[in-house]
């Protein structure tokens, strides 16, 4: 009899307990069922004739007939959805060996006349396998995923049962997204790198660039009696703008389809940061509290914290998964206003490739980063 690869490998293999079960039930009482062939090539009965040769076995055959190799291809595996106790994975695999015998020959459909389980070319293949095979249609995009990445050793915890076909593809998207990560870190220090210290300098009404990281500390107007120019406040040390001023600038329009959104707000601005935040096409999602460890007046507490916002567009989670505190202490400076540099930091080492833009900035602080503000 002639072994012919492409037709072996179509069958699942067995495990070695499977196969060392096999062999004991064949010494024990032969070999009874026929091994299949066609044109004298075993299409069915790999094992057996294996062992039926290692020990003098006698065997009987039935050669069949079929048209083309397609059809043999078809009906082994059709034959081992019906045979064998076949885990998910294995079934997927099969099923995706029909989905190449549907691409080498024109689809027809050939169920009812009891030559194999092929479809017509007018239903979704994806859907069809799935029934075939008795799994979700998203199995089967998995594991068609799995088998053009996974290597061999990870092949076989899955035939096993070691892994989850879940378990390996989510690894296998990990490690995609890790890739592209690294990918345009690489083509955006190269685009940066050719930037002169100018160049960093934005006009935010009037620029081509977009934006994947923006950390803003807005001119908050507070509104009340120290809000002069004459008595104090913030007007006292740099132009305020109102709640619909800040929501009018060009956030969404500058931002990436996926970015995040670093917003600095005091307490009694906090609710007024949200309509920011929705009108500059984001969503919120957590924040850091600046706790600034000195006392400062406040009209029902001594507030000594502001909060910085995080709210996303798209999707942007970290690149860096690390989890840093919450509540950050850091002693205020006696500059009005000014924000600690490591929270540019720490949104450096989370978000490690993109265009950054600081609005609201007196200077530059950071190399790569983007500025825009009146003071620059």
């Amino acid at each position: 009899m002639k072994i012919k690869e492409e037709f072996k490998k179509l069958i699942p293999a067995l495990s070695v307990e499977e196969y060392k079960q096999l062999e004991e039930n064949c010494l024990a009482e032969g070999i009874r069922e026929s091994i299949i062939t066609w044109n004298g090539y075993i299409i069915d009965g790999h094992n057996r004739y294996e062992i039926a040769t290692k020990h003098d076995l006698k065997y009987e055959s039935i050669d069949k007939n079929f048209d083309s190799e397609e059809d043999v291809k078809e009906w082994m595996i059709c034959n081992q959805f019906g045979r064998r106790n076949l885990s998910n994975y294995q079934r997927s695999v099969l099923a995706l060996e029909l989905e190449s015998v549907f691409s080498a020959r024109a689809k027809v459909n050939l169920s009812e006349s009891g030559k194999g389980c092929l479809i017509s070319d007018k239903v979704d293949t994806k859907k069809e396998l799935a029934k075939i095979a008795s799994v979700g249609h998203d199995t089967i995009a998995k594991v068609k995923k799995i088998q053009a990445t996974a290597t061999p050793e990870v092949k076989a915890k899955l035939s096993t049962g070691e892994v989850s076909i879940n378990q390996v593809y989510q690894d296998i998207k990990k490690e995609e997204k890790r890739e592209i990560q690294i990918e345009k870190k690489k083509e955006y220090e190269e685009r940066v790198e050719t930037v002169t210290k100018n160049e960093f300098k934005v006009d935010i009404f009037n620029t081509v660039n977009k934006f994947r990281v923006i950390y803003a500390d807005p001119a908050w107007s507070y509104n009340d009696k120290q809000d002069t120019p004459q008595l104090g406040g913030a007007a006292k040390h740099y132009d305020t703008m109102s709640v619909s001023e800040i929501c009018n600038l060009p956030v969404n329009e500058i931002s990436e389809k996926d970015s995040v959104l670093f917003l600095w707000v005091t307490s009694p601005l906090l609710e007024d940061a949200f309509t920011v935040i929705k009108s500059w096409g984001f969503k919120y999602k957590t924040s850091f509290v600046w706790d600034k460890v000195k006392h400062n007046m406040g009209h029902y507490n001594s507030v000594r914290h502001e909060m910085l916002l995080i709210a996303t567009k798209g999707s942007c989670t970290p690149d860096n998964k690390t989890l840093y505190d919450s509540v950050q202490s850091i002693e205020r400076n006696d500059n009005h206003s000014e924000k600690p540099i490591e929270f540019l930091n720490i949104i450096d080492n989370l978000y490690n490739y993109g265009n950054k833009l600081e609005m609201f900035c007196r200077n530059i602080k950071k190399d790569k980063w983007y500025g825009w503000g009146n003071e620059i």
